[in-house]
């Protein structure tokens, strides 16, 4: 009996998705062929802002690859758009030429973005971020452009954006809501969202219609309703997608907003179907890629002749992951009339959630910070269990009879059919088919098996729970993790590797330790700048590209844009002609506000990004490094200068020792203080390194933190004499430099390494000259700061510093 032809227009996740599914189940019922209009095997469409970030390739993102298709005898025609249907021939012909016949047919067309219909769009400059095109357009603009703008303050743009920091540009993203992700999120999280990205860089213009796009043939500018407007060498438009329903309509298929299907997916034509972004179900078209994968698992059992209850709607969920940012938000989580909520927020901690409750049911949920229950939250919104009397034990992991509601209790409650993995579509039987049936015990193993937790990672701890439901503990597999998903190699293995094959670059790094990534990403690339500069100080030429923005401009970037500069102000002491200095450079550059910090320095603070080279150049003073892994401030009492109870001179001490350690680079920002006697005024026992003042001679304490994870220091030992601190001092972040991870503060570091440990490695006095002498001729080779800072901010600006004559 010959196979009835299959002809799916679209190569999308979505469509291709539905024919794997159809392959499992019915696996020789169909001769297919697939017309996609890109040149391109099917890819992940989520990652395109990775592919942007520099952190993936096109090749890292493709699901199908060529293989694939010829594998399972599939027609694919890349690079071709089906122009017309022929619905009593049943054929489909592209603009190719090509004309294929039909048994079936599925149209998965997508959706197109839309652009805004703004005087100027046209200009060169102006483009969507929808496709891989899209990507390479902006990667190519980077290179020669540096002001970005990203219309739309959804999940997309915002994913756009980092990835556009990344590429080294300046980014400002307008929103027509007063509130980030307004379709996701509830103004709380928006506005902890919002303060995160500021930090990485972004700059937010809110509560902004616009009206016109400025430039001659390429984009100058964008103007708002309200007059005003900003500069942009690059408008990137990202303000929502319609379906693509032009060929479904122009053979006569019912349209509404996307192309109307009942429970079957099944179209107003016979044997024609539809499924993902372009389809229209009970009159809600989806955007998000899970309710696209459950209408392709319904439409393949429809074409296999399985009996299915057909696809009754979606509750949807949205995970958002940018640089370190987690957010999660399922169902209905506004407030309305009838419904009631619990909620948690931390602000030390940067946690926020909230749950939202109606008739005794979990209907909606947002996380902020910490999006570890969001499957189960989002499992008991999906079900509709009653939680009645249990309403504040949500939150807390408790669902039922005061009990906790382990991970792997849920994943034993899913059914089989239900998806783990939203990104790419892979269900709970599918997961559990890879354990039983191919042998994988380990989520690395499941990743490579069915792609589960293979894209942004956030269904890791379920497929994690399955392995334990299915296996037990004991059967499951431990593997090795490495500094980043980049690599499997540990920081111990890296730095070692870097000592014993002498590399002195991170490429060369990545390449002679094979990189999963050869461009690496956001996390391995500062910490290898890092290693490579502690190994060889005179050998690595630090790579500017790989700090974060704060470290590249010498400034802290603040909420509106502006920046933050700190002088250097040793031990909190300064001088009239310093101080003179500081005003007149305020005045001059019309800084907003000069404050004196928790460090005891001055911080001038809104100054404009094209302004900074000049203003060191002015201020002609060593900049505080403020925004650096580096040493930041030695914070000091008056001691015995002045004060009755000082023991010792505190100021001094203070000043010589940030004089000392001013250079530094360090695995994360280090902040000391000197106190004249035992009262400790300069708070020296939540320090990194606090000396406190005794009657003959200094206690050293090490490992404190007075953030958010607060730390009490611990003794690390007593000296006699201010060179003997000095001694200590070095050798103690020589240590800590050569055996602590890229990012880990010393309260961490003492904490995982252990006092005791610290204290035999620094007790030879052979062993602390030897770390000295490491750490001197580390500091030998770096040069004056101010001067580096306006060496290196001319050359990342068209701005020219001022010559000495001018200053």
């Amino acid at each position: 009996m010959d196979k009835k032809r299959l002809v799916m227009v679209g190569n999308g996740m979505a469509g291709v998705s539905c024919i794997e599914q159809l392959l499992k189940i019915h696996p020789h019922g169909y001769d297919i062929s697939i017309f996609g209009k890109e040149p391109h095997p099917n890819y992940n469409r989520i990652l395109l802002s990775k592919v942007l970030a520099g952190d993936s390739e096109m090749k890292d993102i493709v699901l199908n690859d060529w293989e694939w298709y010829k594998e399972n005898k599939i027609n694919l025609y890349t690079g071709h758009t089906v122009t017309k249907i022929d619905t009593q021939k049943r054929t489909v012909t592209s603009d190719g030429g090509i004309t294929v016949p039909y048994d079936e047919l599925i149209l998965a067309t997508g959706s197109t973005p839309f652009m805004l219909p703004l005087p100027g769009a046209d200009k060169d400059g102006v483009i969507a971020f929808r496709d891989i095109k899209d990507c390479e357009a902006m990667i190519a603009a980077s290179k020669q452009y540096k002001k970005a703008v990203v219309i739309g303050g959804g999940l997309l743009g915002l994913e756009a954006a980092r990835g556009l920091l990344n590429l080294n540009m300046e980014v400002s993203v307008v929103h027509i809501n007063r509130y980030l992700m307004n379709m996701q999120l509830d103004p709380t999280a928006s506005l902890l969202l919002q303060r995160e990205l500021e930090l990485q860089g972004m700059k937010f213009y809110l509560e902004k219609q616009s009206e016109s796009i400025l430039g001659k043939h390429r984009v100058a500018g964008l103007r708002f309703t309200d007059g005003t407007s900003i500069e942009a060498d690059l408008i990137v438009m990202a303000v929502g997608i319609r379906p693509n329903v032009a060929l479904a309509k122009s053979c006569g298929i019912e349209v509404n907003r996307g192309i109307v299907v009942n429970d079957f997916m099944e179209t107003s034509l016979p044997h024609i179907y539809s499924v993902g972004e372009c389809a229209e179900h009970n009159g809600v078209a989806y955007g998000l890629v899970a309710p696209l994968y459950e209408q392709g698992a319904v439409l393949a059992k429809r074409l296999a002749g399985i009996e299915t209850e057909g696809y009754k709607g979606s509750v949807v969920s949205t995970k958002l992951k940018v640089s370190g940012v987690d957010v999660f938000s399922a169902g209905r989580f506004a407030d309305e009339p009838g419904t009631r909520s619990v909620r948690v927020q931390d602000d030390f901690e940067g946690v926020y959630k909230k749950v939202v409750i109606r008739d005794g049911k979990v209907v909606g949920a947002v996380l902020f910070g910490d999006t570890s229950d969001g499957s189960r939250l989002f499992s008991l919104i999906r079900k509709g269990e009653d939680v009645t009397g249990k309403e504040k034990q949500i939150l807390l992991g408790a669902v039922a009879g005061g009990s906790a509601t382990s991970g792997v209790d849920i994943v034993a409650a899913m059914d089989a059919d239900e998806i783990v993995c939203g990104c790419n579509g892979v269900s709970k039987g599918d997961i559990v088919g890879a354990i039983r049936e191919k042998g994988c015990s380990s989520v690395n193993e499941i990743k490579a098996c069915t792609k589960a937790s293979a894209s942004c990672g956030g269904c890791k701890p379920l497929v994690a729970d399955l392995l334990t439901h299915v296996l037990g503990a004991e059967g499951v597999k431990t593997v090795k993790e490495g500094i980043c998903g980049c690599t499997l190699h540990s920081r111990d293995e890296i730095v070692e590797a870097i000592r014993r094959m002498r590399l002195t670059t991170s490429k060369e790094v990545m390449n002679v330790l094979d990189w999963n990534n050869p461009e690496g990403c956001s996390k391995c690339r500062p910490a290898l700048n890092y290693y490579l500069g502690m190994v060889w100080p005179e050998l690595h030429e630090d790579e500017r590209e790989s700090r974060f923005v704060n470290e590249r401009n010498h400034a802290n970037i603040q909420k509106d844009g502006t920046y933050s500069v700190v002088p250097r102000i040793y031990g909190g002491v300064t001088t009239p002609q310093d101080l003179q200095r500081i005003a007149e450079v305020a005045l001059k550059y019309n800084v907003p506000m000069v404050k004196f910090t928790g460090g005891q320095r001055l911080d001038l603070l809104g100054v404009a990004k094209e302004d900074l080279p000049n203003v060191w150049a002015d201020l002609d003073m060593p900049s505080g490094y403020a925004y650096g892994k580096a040493l930041r401030t030695v914070k000091t009492c008056v001691g015995s200068t002045f004060c009755r109870f000082g023991t010792q001179d505190s100021i001094q001490m203070g000043i010589d020792l940030e004089k000392k350690f001013e250079r530094l680079n360090t695995p994360a920002k280090v902040k000391m203080a000197v106190s004249g006697c035992p009262r400790n005024c300069a708070e020296s026992t939540i320090k990194d390194l606090g000396v406190i003042a005794i009657d003959g001679g200094w206690e050293l304490y090490v490992g404190g933190n007075g953030g958010t994870k607060l730390r009490g220091a611990e003794l690390l030992g007593k000296v006699k004499t201010e060179d003997e601190v000095l001694e200590w001092t070095g050798a103690y972040l020589q240590y800590y430099r050569e055996t602590g991870n890229y990012g880990e503060r010393t309260s961490e570091w003492v904490e995982r390494v252990g006092l005791e440990s610290i204290k035999t490695a620094l007790a030879s006095a052979e062993t602390r000259s030897a770390l000295v002498e490491r750490i001197e001729h580390t500091l030998s080779l770096t040069n004056d700061p101010w001067k580096e800072i306006i060496e290196s901010q001319a050359l990342h600006s068209t701005f020219k510093p001022l010559t000495a004559q001018e200053v």
